[in-house]
């Protein structure tokens, strides 16, 4: 994996802006578990692209301390061999004091090669160690914004329990709501109430029955007196008037 690809994710996860993301979804739940995912992953993936990052930096530092010993080391080989064709050459061998003064050309040669090897690998090494460094806050960041989510999570979850029992709580108390006359205590309460009026009908209509039966007793009574009278009026006897004094 590139490590700018990498980098690339690092830096768009980081940025990403949690709170809006968790106002856009339908179910904050799921996006955030989502998100907690991704990130755990996406870590994963950084910390491989960075490891392997750094194992390809500290091979080319080996690399370039290797050049920059095997430079000192010719240079030094050059010095000795400098140095044993001067004793020649004053001891008057001069074909073999030219024979070492060419093979410390051949030393400065190989330094010199050497010299250019680490030259060259230098800047690499320099912008592997800024990549390096990038990628290791990258992934910091990361592990901070992961917390975040986690944490954002756990509060989220709280709310959504907590606005759920208060619905439900809301919704019980409605709907036995004894003011609206829509709820199923207001149906009974009317029912009751018919109920009522029903019975104290027919409690009223018991008692004017009541009252008509000795109504009709008291007539009954009078009836009786008069076909009495009559009687004794027949049968030749004074009527007596039933009058108190």
């Amino acid at each position: 994996m590139a490590k700018q690809s990498i980098f690339g994710r690092i830096s768009t996860l980081i940025r990403a802006n949690v709170n809006a993301l968790i106002d856009q979804a339908e179910d904050p739940q799921k996006m955030l578990d989502q998100l907690v995912r991704d990130y755990t992953n996406s870590i994963a993936d950084a910390e491989s692209a960075i490891a392997e990052t750094i194992g390809n930096l500290r091979l080319l530092e080996r690399d370039h301390q290797e050049d920059v010993q095997a430079a000192a080391e010719w240079g030094n080989k050059a010095l000795a061999a400098s140095r044993k064709a001067d004793e020649l050459r004053k001891a008057g061998n001069t074909a073999d004091a030219d024979k070492f003064d060419n093979l410390a050309k051949i030393a400065l040669q190989r330094q010199i090669s050497e010299e250019n090897e680490a030259n060259a690998i230098a800047p690499t090494i320099a912008t592997q160690n800024e990549v390096v460094s990038k990628l290791k806050d990258g992934l910091n960041g990361m592990k901070q914004k992961l917390e975040q989510l986690k944490a954002k999570r756990s509060e989220l979850l709280a709310r959504a329990k907590t606005a759920e029992a208060q619905n439900k709580v809301h919704d019980a108390v409605k709907s036995i709501d004894v003011l609206d006359p829509t709820s199923e205590l207001g149906r009974f309460e009317d029912k009751v109430r018919r109920q009522e009026a029903l019975a104290a009908g027919k409690q009223e209509l018991a008692a004017s029955t009541l009252d008509a039966q000795f109504n009709a007793l008291e007539d009954v009574g009078e009836l009786t007196e008069v076909e009495a009278r009559l009687a004794a009026i027949k049968a030749g006897q004074p009527v007596q008037a039933a009058i108190e004094n």
